[in-house]
């Protein structure tokens, strides 16, 4: 009885502190901005398929992702600036649209045809990556798993084993959940609701990059600068 008190103390305390990271709502506000060409069935394919990528994500994070890491030589404060120039690139893009002129009907159709192909991108990047399991979030990941198997913390072995499956997997049902509300939400706001959530989360996503390049740098120059 004592050990699956113990399961749900793990459980809390790993969604108490992945959850801040994750933010399932700022996925759902980029989702709206990205999926505005969309059908409602598109949307929801997008919603799994990006919880299913956060599952993964995080899954192979703590079991392999330090080693991952040594052996390509990536360091957290790479992750960090690299996950910043990928968001900041996103929110430009988001923030200055291409203005396309008035096209003909056939040139009209192909657009729409090749806007429904590209929209199978954004699962992964940047709904599941970096929006969701974020650098933060993976940095946390891999700090809290050499904890884990060193067992420092006294918990049980099959808690220690089963506790991170199920953080992980809970945390893809909440985003999930946040990311099927989206339809409601877009048949609230409409069109220009959605142009204006798209480009304030495109400034929104451009501050957070440059912010995950600023801690990334400073993160590199306390690590490998001397301190005099």
């Amino acid at each position: 009885m004592s050990s699956i008190l113990q399961l749900f103390q793990v459980i809390g305390l790993g969604l108490a502190l992945l959850l801040p990271l994750a933010n399932p709502l700022t996925t759902v506000a980029l989702l709206l901005g990205l999926s505005g060409n969309m059908t409602n069935e598109e949307r929801n394919h997008q919603s799994l398929m990006a919880s299913i990528y956060v599952f993964l994500i995080m899954t192979v994070t703590f079991y392999a992702g330090q080693l991952v890491m040594s052996t390509f030589g990536i360091s957290i404060p790479g992750l960090r600036i690299a996950g910043g120039l990928i968001v900041a690139f996103i929110g430009f893009r988001m923030l200055f649209p291409q203005q396309s002129a008035d096209e003909a009907p056939e040139v009209e159709t192909k657009s729409r045809e090749l806007r429904k192909k590209t929209s199978a991108n954004i699962a992964f990047v940047p709904l599941a990556m970096p929006s969701t399991a974020g650098p933060g979030t993976i940095a946390m990941i891999i700090s809290t798993a050499s904890s884990v198997k060193e067992n420092t913390l006294g918990f049980a072995h099959w808690v220690l084993l089963a506790a991170p499956v199920t953080i992980f997997l809970t945390i893809a049902i909440i985003l999930w959940i946040c990311l099927r509300s989206s339809t409601a939400i877009m048949k609230l706001v409409g069109e220009s609701g959605i142009e204006a959530i798209s480009r304030l989360m495109g400034f929104l996503l451009v501050c957070m990059g440059v912010q995950f390049i600023i801690n990334g740098v400073l993160e590199l120059i306390s690590t490998y600068v001397p301190m005099t």
